[in-house]
């Protein structure tokens, strides 16, 4: 099958086109609603809105949590707040100034129409949350408090202090709960989905493994929406939950979902540096602390003092150099290649040498250790339990690391997929943070898909569109679960000498050394081939121990690696496709004379959409065939992105 693109943005003025167009939309009348039935799969915050808000619509919501409870998802670890246009502070906030901030942050790498309507949404979530008993932090006075983040000039960032994606998760989480105790939401846990059901070219259904008994089940509906995250630990050391992987897109991706721009990957430039190989993940430290932190490296190379004893005279305070009227608020792609570009110079801090100062020393000082326990207990906290150093007392160490990734699953104005009947939201599709995300974007876009974009425009879907009768005994259902549990025979068939661990640790050092945070030619192309053979020495040398019959991480983990691996090799195709930078896709051969990324408008104002042409066997050739999607920009001038 050959994909096309269209983005079906509508008509009209910018500020017009969500309005005009939920007006234009087909509806389902309430008495048809119930005739529907609709899988979620996932129940972070975009997947557990968009369950609760539809089943309170009156569909019949099927939905699937990879988890022994929801309340487990990945969204919790959104640490510092999320961001909404109702200026509060009346510092010029504006939802066209939000709006320009987020292109300018992605680098002018995607939509406007979708940015504006993430925008023009984002003031309604905080009403929503606010009225579930979310517990902003609030001003003296009882009125809702905000913060800055990071490439922005404006206050806009609501938070409850370092546990804002957890706060948001639990709103949507009771939501979602009503509807299960009142029947119009089916709740299945420990369901993991292996492949995605197509019959007649629409999306009905899905195959999920029970990983607790390792059977494979079979689930029909109307359409199906995926809310499955990100795919960041490609890299084996990220800030990701362990279990985030990328298996319930790469599947519908090789069924015919365009993935959009998959090397557009961010690297958090606040993260507690790597400390050795007995460690599994990385932890991140919010960007909210660059409110009051400061970043710094000595100015000398080679000065080994400790930092009390380095006087502010032989302090680099980098950021605050190189952009002053940003500071240590620039947005995360340029604030982590510059701590990169310490690191290089010999000038990075700690046992390593691999990390930066992030100092509250000042902070202190103006408000008073209490006043920074109000604004980030809990985070000092646990950065204290994980180094042993204590940051009221001594500067955190910190160093870039891989946090969110831009790229998914290509979606249309509607968040449906290139597959019809296949929706896609929150970080499990491409559209709405171009080539770089600006902090605390990714609960609002969760948000905003789940309760209030897909309730409007499934219906569409649903309203246009023939959908017949179709069940679990159909055969494309039978196919799909024969091809499942053939993917689960053949990892036990090999019975090699490798563990899956030490074949992911191989797979994340050849991205992160070469499709990481600087990219150039050789690099990608030395990574392509490298991630082919590690994926035939997977192939030829795993070891899944256990059976499939039962609780089995070691088969969960390696069928996630197998997509790992194809995936690793489309996104350095993609990056080296890409002859440009911009955002967090670096290129060394493409930057200006004082080292910020080169964008290429004339060739590359556009969104990359991979079509899966590779051999369909497990251990067949793998390609890919571009599709290209123009973005035009009628409101916002292309401009070289300046922090300074």
């Amino acid at each position: 099958m050959s994909i096309k693109l269209d983005s079906k943005t509508p008509s009209g003025p910018l500020e017009e086109k969500w309005s005009k167009h939920k007006f234009d939309m087909k509806l389902v009348n309430p008495a048809n609603k119930r005739k529907h039935t609709l899988i979620v799969v996932g129940t972070g915050l975009a997947g557990a809105s968009a369950s609760a808000t539809l089943a309170e619509l009156g569909y019949k919501v099927k939905t699937f949590c990879i988890h022994e409870s929801p309340r487990r998802a990945h969204s919790i670890a959104a640490q510092g707040g999320i961001n909404a246009a109702k200026n509060y502070q009346n510092d010029g906030d504006s939802v066209y100034r939000l709006f320009y901030d987020t292109i300018k942050g992605g680098d002018f790498r995607a939509r406007e129409g979708n940015v504006y309507r993430l925008a023009e949404i984002s003031p309604n979530i905080i009403d929503q949350c606010v009225a579930q008993g979310v517990p902003f932090a609030r001003e003296y006075g009882g009125a809702l408090a905000n913060r800055s983040f990071g490439g922005s000039q404006v206050s806009r960032t609501f938070y409850a202090r370092g546990q804002t994606g957890q706060q948001l998760l639990i709103g949507a989480y009771q939501a979602m709960m009503r509807q299960v105790g009142l029947g119009t939401v089916e709740l299945n846990y420990r369901r993991e989905m292996l492949d995605l059901v197509v019959v007649d070219g629409q999306a009905r259904g899905i195959i999920v493994r029970n990983l607790a008994t390792g059977e494979l089940e079979s689930h029909s509906a109307d359409a199906v929406i995926l809310a499955t995250g990100g795919y960041g630990n490609v890299f084996y050391f990220s800030t990701n939950a362990k279990m985030s992987n990328v298996t319930a897109s790469w599947r519908a991706h090789k069924q015919g979902a365009a993935f959009g721009n998959p090397c557009f990957t961010q690297i958090h430039p606040t993260c507690i540096p790597y400390s050795g190989d007995h460690q599994s993940k990385l932890t991140l430290m919010s960007e909210s602390l660059r409110n009051d932190g400061r970043c710094w490296v000595p100015k000398q190379k080679g000065d080994k003092r400790p930092p009390e004893q380095i006087p502010d005279e032989d302090r680099d305070y980098y950021l605050e150099r190189v952009y002053p009227s940003f500071g240590n608020l620039a947005p995360r792609d340029v604030s982590s290649r510059q701590a990169k570009y310490r690191v290089d110079e010999g000038r990075g801090v700690g046992p390593s040498g691999v990390a930066v100062y992030l100092d509250f020393r000042d902070a202190i000082n103006r408000v008073g250790k209490a006043g920074i326990e109000q604004r980030y207990d809990n985070l000092f906290d646990m950065y204290a339990k994980i180094t042993g150093d204590d940051p009221y007392k001594v500067p955190m160490r910190i160093y870039p690391a891989v946090h969110y990734t831009m790229g998914g699953l290509w979606v249309d104005y509607n968040l449906m997929s290139t597959i019809p009947g296949l929706h896609v939201l929150g970080e499990a599709n491409f559209s709405d943070h171009g080539a770089n995300r600006l902090g605390a974007s990714a609960l609002m876009q969760g948000l905003a898909d789940g309760y209030f974009v897909i309730p409007y425009t499934i219906g569409h879907y649903l309203a246009g569109t023939s959908i017949p009768k179709v069940d679990a005994n159909h055969d494309a259902f039978k196919a799909a679960k024969a091809a499942a549990q053939a993917r689960i025979d053949a990892l036990f068939a090999v019975k090699g000498g490798k563990t899956v661990d030490d074949i992911h640790r191989q797979l994340g050092n050849i991205m992160w050394e070469k499709v990481g945070m600087a990219r150039n030619k050789a690099g990608l192309q030395t990574a392509v081939g490298e991630i082919q053979k590690l994926r035939e020495e997977f192939w030829q040398n795993v070891r899944v121990s256990g059976d499939a019959n039962n609780l089995n991480p070691e088969l969960e983990k390696a069928g996630r690696l197998a997509d790992f691996l194809e995936l690793g090799e489309l996104m350095a195709t993609d990056a080296l496709e890409r002859n440009e930078s911009c955002g967090g896709h670096f290129r060394e051969e493409f930057q200006t004379p004082d080292n910020e990324a080169q964008r290429d408008d004339e060739n590359y104002c556009h969104v990359s959409a991979w079509e899966y042409t590779g051999d369909s066997s497990l251990k067949g050739k793998k390609s890919w065939q571009l599709h290209k999607e123009s973005l035009t920009f009628e409101r916002i001038k292309l401009a070289t992105r300046s922090y300074k």
